[in-house]
């Protein structure tokens, strides 16, 4: 067994890309973690396979160890950023000032492009749903119309911002719904006030947007800063979730089990693992080499759990092939807390 681990962290290692954080033994004297250096190397080298650039974090909760690929580098949050919402709307209800039961009638203007159902089952005057349901559809099929009703009645970005520095979280921040961080995106232009925005409307507007039109846009999203996560950023709220220092203990089994029943994204962090492994996600995708996927794994054989961030951006690859490298990089992290001795020794 290792000496007792005091809970601060130090940084080990840390060059170019990647950075090892390990505990702290009882005498001050860092621990030797070569093995999240080779881990750190493998994930390096299987970044590779999404022909684009790659942020990664990991920090597994019983022992405290770390790692981060890229750690400060913001990416697109894509759908992601709809666990901060989450967050958000959840700390209103634990204080009071919401009710998951509250009833939300959709008007036309609430139903927006992009992932989800309501826009095509649901698009009859009249329909309401609580927000319960509306963050079920947010979090289980990415549901773009239930997200931004939910960032709406959270307080919109500026509120969920501010609960994030609350909580001690940096390098997130949430700033547009959905409908246009997706017409940024695309290049689409000169979008109507929300009140007066259809999908129809919306689907016009793209048509006329042209190709060179649609490339120029993608490369300034890439280097926006707005609606971006650094892999240690969502990493931590990850964490803070998962220690019930962000929600009270209903709030947070509740998320936890929404994030459990994702239905989104089985080919990314799930992709290459055992079927019996419990993932808790959140997954993230924009068609111009954005492709995301945060979450919590639960180890057998009590080897605990272990927080997992990736995030693509930039890539040249397909979407199957930037899949597949987050399902290679899930799995090596998923082999080498499971199979290694200091990973177990340390919980």
């Amino acid at each position: 067994m290792l000496p007792r681990i005091l809970r601060r962290r130090i940084t080990v290692t840390a060059f170019a890309a990647f950075t090892v954080c390990a505990p702290l033994l009882a005498g001050g004297q860092p621990t030797r973690d070569a093995g999240l250096a080779r881990l750190a190397d493998e994930i390096q080298r299987l970044s590779a396979i999404s022909a684009g650039k790659v942020g990664v974090g990991i920090i597994h909760l019983e022992s405290g160890r770390e790692l981060f690929i890229n750690r400060d580098e913001p990416f697109p949050m894509a759908s992601t950023f709809k666990v901060p919402v989450a967050v958000q709307i959840l700390t209103l209800v634990d204080s009071g000032k919401a009710r998951l039961d509250s009833m939300v009638t959709l008007a036309p203007n609430d139903l927006h492009p992009g992932s989800g159902t309501l826009t095509s089952l649901f698009n009859k005057p009249g329909v309401s749903l609580s927000l319960r349901n509306l963050m079920e559809l947010m979090l289980l099929i990415s549901d773009n119309s239930a997200a931004d009703i939910l960032l709406r009645t959270a307080g919109r970005g500026p509120a969920v911002n501010a609960r994030l520095a609350a909580l001690g979280v940096r390098g997130i921040s949430v700033d547009r719904p959905t409908v246009a961080l997706i017409a940024d995106a695309l290049g689409v232009k000169n979008l109507p006030p929300e009140t007066e925005l259809t999908p129809e409307r919306f689907r016009e507007l793209s048509r006329g947007v042209t190709p060179e039109e649609r490339r120029a846009a993608a490369d300034a999203f890439s280097h926006d800063r707005r609606d971006t996560s650094t892999p240690e950023g969502m990493a931590r709220l990850l964490e803070k979730v998962w220690r019930r220092q962000a929600l009270s203990a209903a709030s947070t089994d509740l998320l936890l089990d929404i994030m459990r029943r994702c239905q989104t994204g089985p080919g990314r962090i799930k992709g290459m693992l055992p079927p019996d492994v419990v993932v808790m996600h959140k997954t993230g995708t924009l068609n111009n080499g954005i492709t995301d996927d945060v979450g919590i794994l639960t180890l057998p054989n009590d080897a605990g759990h272990v927080v997992l961030t990736v995030f693509v951006k930039d890539a040249k690859a397909d979407e199957a092939t930037q899949e597949r490298a987050i399902a290679q990089i899930a799995r090596a992290v998923y082999d080498y807390f499971v199979f290694s001795v200091a990973g177990k020794s340390a919980n």
